[in-house]
C-alpha cells in the first residue's frame, strides 16, 4: 500500500504552486526522499510515491502556518553535525558556534589534555556533545531540568557517537550541589547558553515555537547569567573557564559580573553578525 505512485514527478511536484520559497521546498523534497538536491535535478522525471507525495503536503502546510524549518525535518545543523530538534529544544542557531570557536581557541594547545567539561543548560546537546568530539579525552556532562530536552540530546550523542559525555536533570549545578564538595564536582570548562532575553522583549513575537523557558530570564534577561557566573567559583577548577553565550547589547553586563566575581582575561567574542555574542573568563 505505502509503494502506491501518485500522479507527481518530482519536476511536477516541485511546480505545484506555494508561498514556500523553491530552494526550501527542493530542500524538504529531498529530506523526505532521502536524497541530495542534484538527484533530484538528475531524475526529475521519476515518479513521487502518495506516501512521499502526502508527506510532503503535510510538511509545507506546517511551514506555511509558520512552524520553523528545523522543527519541520526534525533537525538542524550545527558545527560538523545533524542534530535532532523537537518543541522541547532549542534550535541550534550558526552563532553558538562562536561559543565552540572560543573555547577551542583558549584550549588549541591542549586538546589532548584530559578535562572535566560541564554544560548548563544543554537542551538538544549540541554545545556538550560538540566539545566531547573536540575533546575526546575530556569527560562532559550536560545539564538540563526538562526531561524531554534530555532524551533528545542524548539521542544525538548515541547517533553522533560520542560516548564521553553523561546527562544529569536539574536547574543549573543542581545535580552537583553536594554538602561534601569532591574533585569530581570540579570542572576545568563550564559553558552554557542560558535564557538571557527580556520577557518584554518584542522581538519574542517571532520565537512562539520554541519552549520559552529555555529563551527568557528575570532582570532584563540577565538573571540565570548572573546565577551561572557567581556559583561557578565554587565548581571550577583553579584557572578554569567559564563561557557564556548573551544578548546582542548584554555584554558590557556580563563582563561587569565576570570581574565582580573573581574572573580574569575576561573577553568577549563578536558573533557571525558583529554583534557581541559570547563572553568567557578565567577564574582567579
Amino acid at each position: 500500500m505505502n509503494n502506491l505512485m501518485s500522479s507527481y514527478t518530482i519536476q511536477s511536484l516541485l511546480a505545484v504552486p506555494s508561498t514556500v520559497e523553491k530552494h526550501i521546498r527542493k530542500q524538504l523534497l529531498g529530506e523526505c526522499l532521502h536524497v541530495g538536491q542534484t538527484y533530484l535535478i538528475t531524475h526529475d522525471s521519476e515518479m513521487v510515491t502518495a506516501e512521499i507525495a502526502t508527506q510532503y503536503f503535510a510538511a509545507l502546510d506546517e511551514l506555511i502556518a509558520g512552524k520553523p524549518f528545523a522543527y519541520v525535518l526534525g533537525k538542524q545543523s550545527f558545527w560538523q553535525h545533524e542534530f535532532l530538534v523537537n518543541e522541547h529544544t532549542l534550535i541550534p542557531r550558526p552563532d553558538t558556534e562562536r561559543l565552540i570557536e572560543a573555547v577551542l581557541n583558549h584550549y588549541k594547545n591542549s586538546l589532548s589534555k584530559s578535562m572535566n567539561i560541564l554544560d548548563l543548560g544543554t537542551g538538544s546537546g549540541c554545545i556538550a556533545i560538540t566539545l566531547a568530539d573536540e575533546f575526546k579525552d575530556s569527560s562532559v556532562r550536560a545539564v538540563d531540568k526538562s526531561a524531554e530536552a534530555l532524551s533528545v540530546a542524548m539521542q544525538n550523542a548515541k547517533r553522533i557517537g560520542v560516548s564521553n559525555i553523561a546527562f544529569f536533570e536539574g536547574s543549573w549545578y543542581e545535580p552537583f550541589m553536594t554538602t561534601n564538595a569532591s574533585e569530581n564536582n570540579k570542572f576545568d570548562i563550564i559553558v552554557s547558553n542560558p535564557p538571557y532575553i527580556d520577557p518584554n522583549d518584542p522581538h519574542l513575537a517571532g520565537l512562539t515555537d520554541e519552549p520559552i523557558s529555555a529563551l527568557i530570564a528575570d532582570n532584563k534577561g540577565m538573571a540565570d547569567i548572573c546565577h551561572i557566573v557567581k556559583t561557578a567559583p565554587q565548581f571550577l577548577q583553579p584557572h578554569g573557564l567559564l563561557a557564556i553565550e548573551h544578548g546582542y547589547n548584554q555584554g558590557e553586563q556580563v563582563r561587569g559580573v565576570f570581574l565582580s566575581n573573581n574572573f580574569g582575561e575576561v573577553i568577549t567574542v563578536k558573533d557571525y553578525g558583529h554583534n557581541e555574542r559570547v563572553t568567557l573568563g578565567v577564574i582567579n
